[in-house]
């Protein structure tokens, strides 16, 4: 049987930034995720901006979260060798109805102390971003609204925490919790029972079905569905900003913004839905994206798509970001409610969620050996001639480029499979490494990475997934050849 202190249910971006964050001091801490990597749900499927918060509701805990979280992430992605982007956003006015709204949203930016906001002229926005809308008549400029690579965050979160001594039991579903004379006592999973003195739910979009198995059945979660497109490098419009529409009560709307890695992202829709694993993409959907993006990039290049995704925002009933502990059920910490500010909020809520725990009697003596440094694996594009080449003397392996799109190598790939939060799949070396993410998606380097995978691993490649349990990359033989499956 599994004993911690703490076990934090969901290794998604919260989750991860929690554990790093309880491993400061000496604690057992363990983490369980049902999938078989971390940020396997709403993480690895966003919009990738870390927000400034302007427009949050003024005075929630969602406000004050992502405010206090924006200006630590220069050091944050620092530490954990994450890239990260200074881009700043745009908010333009088009019509008479949208400029009309210009000032409400400036007050509520300074009721969220953002307090940079700035009024600009649609030929100043023009100057800044010539492929708008010319028909623009004014707008807002965000400076602090940025961008990062999500899945390497939620990695090195990972990664750090276990370094400093976490532990992450992955494809493990938790099936109950054990509630003894009104405190939490242990976590039924299918790998066994693990006792725990404080329990965490930070399981997003299960996260309601996680409360109701200690009795909280006060809200629900539906999945609100964001259809995205991601255009190729290459795009013949590009942006240089993150370029937001209006927002309206239900989203922030439909964007255009640069990627970290330099693609364009487009989208996202916002639709409520029932089923949580509903992850496909629509035709009617994508046609939306496009229509309201015209309006604000009208050249924009759609057929530059390179692929569509779709990602599942945790959307509670009744709203709100919250962070709930009970009298009737000690030591439980019940996060709700974290939406499409989530990664951004990630950090702080690591902070908030300690807080809370030392406020219920949690220990809270330091360590003193934590390590906040993180080096992730070399970014073998990036690097110099001369760099290229002494890590190659040092590796052969990194002189063997597998993924021609993104100039990713052998050594990346064979470094990733074993780092302390192993990828284990194709969609695990995507995330990390970004091979497969080129223009075509895995069409060249997708059998190689299976190849490689399997050799490391020591298993078939029959064996090898593209994420999931069941979702076999080679399905079996014809002639003595593989039949590739998803490649």
């Amino acid at each position: 049987m599994l004993q911690t202190d703490v076990l934090i249910i969901g290794a998604g971006a919260v989750g991860c930034a929690i554990a790093r964050e309880l491993t400061k001091y000496q604690l057992q801490v363990l983490v369980v995720d049902k999938n078989e990597d971390v940020g396997g749900d709403a993480s690895k499927s966003n919009s990738a901006i870390i927000h400034t918060g302007y427009d949050a509701p003024p005075g929630t805990l969602e406000s004050q979260l992502v405010v206090a979280a924006n200006p630590m992430y220069e050091k944050l992605t620092q530490e954990l060798d994450v890239p990260y982007k200074k881009v700043g956003a745009i908010l333009p006015a088009i019509t008479d109805e949208q400029f009309e709204m210009l000032p409400a949203l400036k007050e509520k930016a300074f009721k969220n102390r953002v307090y940079d906001v700035e009024y600009l002229t649609g030929e100043q926005l023009l100057a800044m971003e010539p492929n708008l809308n010319p028909e623009v008549k004014a707008g807002l400029y965000i400076p602090r609204e940025n961008i990062i690579d999500p899945f390497l965050l939620v990695v090195a979160y990972a990664e750090n925490a276990h370094q400093n001594g976490a532990r992450f039991l992955l494809g493990t579903k938790v099936t109950g919790i054990r509630v003894e004379d009104g405190k939490v006592v242990a976590a039924q999973t299918t790998a066994g029972e693990i006792k725990a003195t404080y329990i965490v739910n930070a399981a997003g979009l299960y996260c309601d079905e996680i409360a109701a198995m200690v009795g909280k059945n006060d809200y629900y979660v539906n999945p609100r569905k964001g259809q995205f497109y991601i255009l190729d490098k290459n795009t013949s419009v590009k942006v240089n900003h993150i370029v937001l529409p209006i927002p309206t009560k239900v989203t922030k709307g439909k964007l255009m913004c640069p990627t970290v890695h330099g693609n364009m992202l487009v989208g996202p829709t916002a639709e409520d839905l029932e089923d949580k694993q509903d992850y496909s993409t629509t035709a009617e959907g994508l046609a939306s994206i496009e229509a309201d993006v015209r309006k604000l990039i009208p050249k924009v290049n759609l057929r530059d798509s390179i692929t569509q995704y779709c990602g599942l925002r945790p959307n509670r009933n009744p709203e709100g970001l919250r962070v709930d502990t009970y009298d009737d059920v000690k030591n439980y910490v019940n996060l709700s409610g974290v939406r499409s500010t989530g990664l951004t909020a990630s950090v702080s809520l690591g902070k908030y969620v300690a807080q809370t725990l030392i406020e219920m009697g949690m220990p809270a003596k330091f360590k003193p050996d934590f390590n906040p440094i993180r080096k992730g694996i070399p970014r073998f594009h990036e690097l110099s001639n001369e760099e290229k080449d002494a890590l190659i003397r040092q590796n052969p392996l990194y002189g063997k480029v597998i993924c021609r799109c993104e100039t990713i190598t052998e050594g990346e790939i064979v470094d990733a499979i074993h780092r302390p939060i192993p990828a284990r799949s194709v969609d695990a070396i995507k995330r990390r490494l970004r091979a497969g993410m080129g223009r075509c998606q895995g069409g060249f380097c997708g059998p190689r990475v299976i190849e490689i995978l399997a050799r490391e691993l020591g298993v078939s490649t029959q064996e090898i997934l593209k994420n999931q349990p069941g979702s076999h990359m080679i399905t079996g033989q014809v002639r003595g050849e593989r039949v590739m499956a998803n490649v």
